[in-house]
């Protein structure tokens, strides 16, 4: 491994600047303030900000997802839709948190917590947040193995071996181009978006059922374990990791005139790829209420499966599949580039994009090859993962309510407070998902 190049000093807040040396230029003499850049200029700049919402939003759209989606609509019907509806509407909050983060500062989560916080306080969020990458990963591989042994009839370890295998071709068109990454994930969340949308579509829902599906409520403990298990699996520490780094690339060469408008340019990119994880995720639920609701079919990825093919025709039990396998692909490769952003921001060093991949491959194939269920490993990864939300949540709401650190983009009141707001909740359903899943292990 070689160590990053220390990051160049932050930029100071907005309205200060560095001392320099007393001028003898008379201020008739003085340069002129440099001409702010012309319209189409900056418009250009905010097109060339759009795109890393959608690399986010895939983990908003992976297979721990559908298994908590399917499950939620097979068992109760409509009855968590507004828990689905809730989860993604505070995702878009704290995605754009992490968003603006990377903008005002430079810097992503993870070097912003090196260079504030004590040494052994790094050290431990760097090893938790390794092992939510580890745990992104195991689910990743596991969904796409399950996609190609429902499409193809693949044996699990050897889909497992193809999803690899394919992920290290996505990542290569990354190493090629940021823009052409960005573009294969957004293709791959459209091929998800576009299979959900026909079984939808195909399938009967009377509006008042949506409509009820969106009054919050419980029927028991099971229902609560699920709405914390979507919670777990619609909130992920890597993506918030994520964000702050991918927009942190584009802020070099931004200059100060043009970040306001680059930052409302980053809050539409939030909102449209968000909203359509948020539409997506609506869908599973909706096509699995409509579809396998009181119909006995076993309330997991494969039961899933056969039902959609008995009870509204193969079309939409291979969209279902293709859509599986898309979430897979598209999750696992954005894991591991997830995993280098942890790796390089808490510790400042690097390793090669394939060795990664190939760390990450390790347990998912030793899980594929020992049998274990697949829907159960998703269960022990969602779990394990909920660990990991407090230590990426605090710290973006402690930095990004600092004007030391933000400038004049730091929080407004409101919005810390309904970001911790935000955060508690999550962070009290996921205590909720471990205490009940832990158990029955």
């Amino acid at each position: 491994m070689n160590p990053v190049p220390r990051a160049e000093k932050p930029e100071p807040p907005p309205g200060t600047s560095d001392p320099e040396p007393a001028s003898t230029t008379t201020p008739a003499a003085a340069a002129p303030p440099a001409p702010l850049p012309a319209p189409g200029r900056i418009r250009a700049r905010v097109v060339g900000l759009m795109g890393p919402a959608f690399v986010a939003a895939v983990a908003y759209v992976d297979p721990g997802n559908f298994a908590t989606n399917v499950e939620s609509g097979a068992r109760f019907g409509f009855l968590l839709l507004w828990v689905v509806l809730t989860a993604n509407v505070v995702a878009m909050l704290l995605q754009y948190l992490s968003a603006k983060l990377g903008i005002a500062t430079g810097r992503s989560l993870p070097e912003l917590c090196r260079e504030r916080y004590p040494r052994p306080v790094v050290w431990g969020l760097w090893f938790q947040a390794e092992i939510v990458v580890i745990m992104t990963d195991l689910a990743e591989f596991i969904g796409g193995a399950v996609a190609l042994n429902l499409l193809f009839g693949l044996p699990m370890l050897h889909g497992g071996i193809l999803i690899a295998v394919a992920s290290f071709v996505v990542l290569a068109v990354r190493s090629a181009r940021h823009r052409r990454f960005e573009a294969a994930i957004t293709a791959l969340l459209a091929i998800v978006a576009g299979a959900f949308l026909y079984q939808t579509l195909s399938a009967t829902v009377a509006p008042a059922d949506v409509a009820g599906g969106l009054v919050p409520r419980f029927d028991g403990p099971a229902s609560l374990l699920l709405a914390a298990g979507i919670v777990g699996a619609t909130v992920m520490p890597h993506a918030v990791y994520l964000h702050s780094a991918l927009t942190q690339e584009r802020f070099a060469g931004v200059r100060e005139p043009e970040r306001g408008t680059l930052l409302r340019a980053q809050r539409l990119d939030v909102v449209l790829a968000m909203g359509v994880a948020g539409l997506v995720n609506m869908a599973m639920l909706v096509s699995a209420a409509s579809l396998l609701h009181g119909t006995g079919a076993e309330p997991t990825l494969h039961g899933a499966f056969s039902a959609f093919a008995e009870g509204s025709g193969p079309l939409t039990a291979l969209l279902f599949g293709i859509a599986l396998l898309a979430s897979g692909l598209a999750s696992s490769s954005v894991g591991v580039y997830a995993g280098q952003i942890v790796m390089q921001g808490f510790l400042r060093r690097r390793v090669p994009l394939w060795v990664r991949r190939l760390v990450a491959v390790i347990p998912a194939l030793a899980v594929l090859a020992f049998g274990v269920d697949p829907t159960h490993a998703l269960v022990v990864s969602q779990v394990v993962l909920s660990f990991g939300i407090p230590f990426a949540l605090v710290p973006l709401v402690l930095l990004t309510r600092r004007a030391d650190v933000m400038g004049e983009w730091a929080n407004r009141r409101a919005t810390t407070l309904a970001a911790a707001a935000a955060s508690v909740v999550i962070i009290a359903l996921n205590v909720v998902l471990v205490t009940l899943a832990v158990p029955s292990l």
